[in-house]
């Protein structure tokens, strides 16, 4: 069979060569669309469901809702456990289902079951997180202003109904949340005085603003041949409406709902505030990036969705950019390209002084891109990301062993050949070792496969790494027994005076009388290996070891503990104060 096929690649090395062409094009259009990403994204598979209560404490909030919701979702399919958070006024539960149940089957199953959910009255129903993962939050930005007179409702409605929007019509957006700043309501506040001087209950004022706030349709009313719509106009939109509703009547006199208190414009009760640069509250944007989509393409999308939605802002009005996953993205991936490039050109100038012959090392050179490009096209079929770890893995030495087996051997058989046709050199010299460049390369690809047998976190991490050289692995096995002859037969000299290099003859000088002693004194030799590799296993034992290479974004977390109890406005005054302490401490560095 391998005879077979050196032999037809030989006899149609213009088409390989056409077919090498045909690679090079697909892997360039895989690499353009492969996913890059720091890390390889280790979330499970799973699904959050949140509920909004907020007159509820966490004790009510665990009571009344997440016992319920963590019923309901028990005992689904590809379940594997289940866990809530309950605070002041929401309740979260995430559902953690196995890897082989696919996403949107899970949020299915999940929905389904909450179809049956009955909670207490005035409770929101709930509702499903974002398709998002850990690694989704990509992209973070500050809406500003200039203008004092700008309030933080102001701007949070701003994000909330012209930046939000805007962004998430980005391709490949999961969400996009708001940060900081009030949310803009209208509060009736009731005098209970007035409410029982008129004979109410405080349930009559709900009703009343339930039933006269909206639009309801009239049918249509047809005169002279002419259809006309009618509409009843009743949605309030400022504060004299929601005033002038009428509650009841008491003495043959309207009692409106201005007339049992007062109508303001306020907020909701919030949980938290956003402050930034020492300058206090501001309003920040997070867009997380939709599951199994390309981190650096979605992040460069939304910087450009945000200068759109700049263009229509207020003047006064900015929005400014303080986080993008691309600032790391592109910081490993320019280290990744720093070290390949750097370990091809080591392997290609090594090749060059131990080959001892130009063109030789120049058609086994060309393994490397080739391989690296077949990797990619089978990394875009497979869904892996193009990561640290992914990339990191790639060995150009193992890459181009089997290249160089069988270029090699054909340099040594042409320098031989004397009368014999140029072609069956060529052919002779590629079948006589078509099987160690094959085994070789085989048997490096069988040492990568019980990665592939790791399951959880750690086969997330590291299978992409063993399926990438394997991938690179079986590229560079082709090649040498396709590519490699035919390039051979083109490329290199009809005659040869083969001649060792000089660092070869220098290396087999060297090595000579060593090899002499060792097998002069057998015993020793092999004692002496043993206590090297016993050493190397002590020196291992007591060697640190961490999950995950150290991968520094150039930026500091500070967390600040208080206590439970402290109120939102006097932990927004004191952050706001430890960050001018932290400028003016560290001018330079901040």
């Amino acid at each position: 069979m391998l005879d077979w096929i050196i032999r037809v690649s030989l006899r149609n090395r213009l088409l390989v060569c056409l077919l090498s062409a045909v690679l090079v094009a697909l892997g360039v259009t895989a690499l353009s669309r492969l996913s890059i990403d720091a890390f390889p994204d280790t979330t499970p598979v799973q699904v959050q469901i949140n509920t909004v209560a907020p007159s509820l404490n966490p004790l009510e909030i665990e009571q009344q809702i997440t016992q319920f919701v963590e019923l309901s979702v028990s005992g689904l399919p590809g379940l594997e456990n289940v866990r809530s958070v309950s605070k002041f006024g929401f309740s979260q539960i995430v559902a953690t289902f196995d890897d082989s149940i696919s996403i949107y089957l899970a949020r299915q199953l999940v929905s389904e079951r909450l179809a049956s959910v009955e909670l207490p009255e005035g409770i929101g129903r709930p509702q499903l997180g974002p398709i998002a993962t850990g690694l989704g939050e990509v992209f973070h930005y500050l809406v500003t202003t200039d203008s004092p007179s700008r309030t933080l409702t102001e701007l949070r409605e701003l994000h909330d109904w012209v930046v939000k929007p805007e962004l998430r019509k980005v391709r490949g957006v999961a969400e996009v949340n708001s940060w900081g700043g009030y949310e803009k309501q209208f509060h009736v506040i009731v005098e209970p005085e007035l409410v029982i001087k008129y004979g109410l209950t405080f349930h009559s004022v709900f009703e009343a603003l339930e039933s006269n706030n909206r639009n309801v349709g009239g049918g249509q009313v047809v005169t002279s041949g002419e259809a006309m719509l009618v509409h009843g106009l009743g949605l309030t939109t400022t504060v004299e409406q929601i005033g002038n509703i009428v509650v009841a009547t008491h003495d043959g006199t309207p009692v409106r709902v201005s007339d049992l208190g007062r109508v303001q414009i306020g907020h909701e009760i919030r949980r938290g505030a956003v402050t930034a640069d020492g300058q206090g509250e501001r309003v920040l944007g997070l867009g997380f990036m939709l599951m199994g989509e390309n981190s650096h393409v979605v992040t460069r999308e939304l910087k450009q969705a945000l200068a759109e939605a700049q263009a229509a802002l207020p003047a006064d009005v900015r929005l400014e950019v303080v986080y993008e996953r691309t600032d790391l993205v592109d910081k490993v991936i320019r280290t990744v390209e720093h070290n390949l490039l750097a370990g091809a050109l080591l392997v290609i100038a090594v090749l060059f002084v131990f080959l001892g012959n130009l063109r030789a090392g120049l058609i086994v050179a060309l393994a490397i891109p080739l391989s690296m490009l077949f990797a990619g096209s089978m990394m875009l079929e497979a869904g892996i990301a193009a990561s640290l770890l992914s990339l990191g893995a790639l060995d150009f030495g193992l890459i181009v062993d089997s290249s160089v087996i069988m270029i090699e051997n054909c340099v040594r058989r042409a320098s031989e050949r004397g009368n014999k046709p140029w072609m069956d050199t060529i052919r002779d010299a590629a079948i006589e070792v078509r099987k160690p460049t094959m085994f070789g390369e085989l048997i490096i690809m069988i040492v990568f496969l019980p990665i592939l047998a790791l399951e959880g976190v750690e086969g997330k991490l590291f299978r992409p790494m063993a399926l990438t050289m394997i991938f690179a692995l079986l590229g560079s096995m082709v090649l040498s027994l396709t590519l490699m002859p035919g390039l051979a037969s083109l490329a290199l000299p009809r005659r040869i005076k083969e001649r060792e290099p000089w660092v070869v003859r220098w290396a087999h000088r060297a090595y000579a009388p060593i090899l002499e002693l060792a097998l002069r004194f057998r015993a020793p030799t092999l004692v002496g290996a043993m206590v090297l590799v016993a050493l190397a296993g002590w020196a291992a034992a007591r060697t640190g070891g961490e999950f995950l290479p150290k991968l520094g974004e150039g930026t500091l977390v500070v967390n600040v503990i208080r206590l439970a109890g402290v109120d939102v406005d006097e932990a927004t005054a004191s952050n706001t104060l430890l960050e001018r302490l932290i400028l003016d401490e560290f001018p330079d560095e901040v």
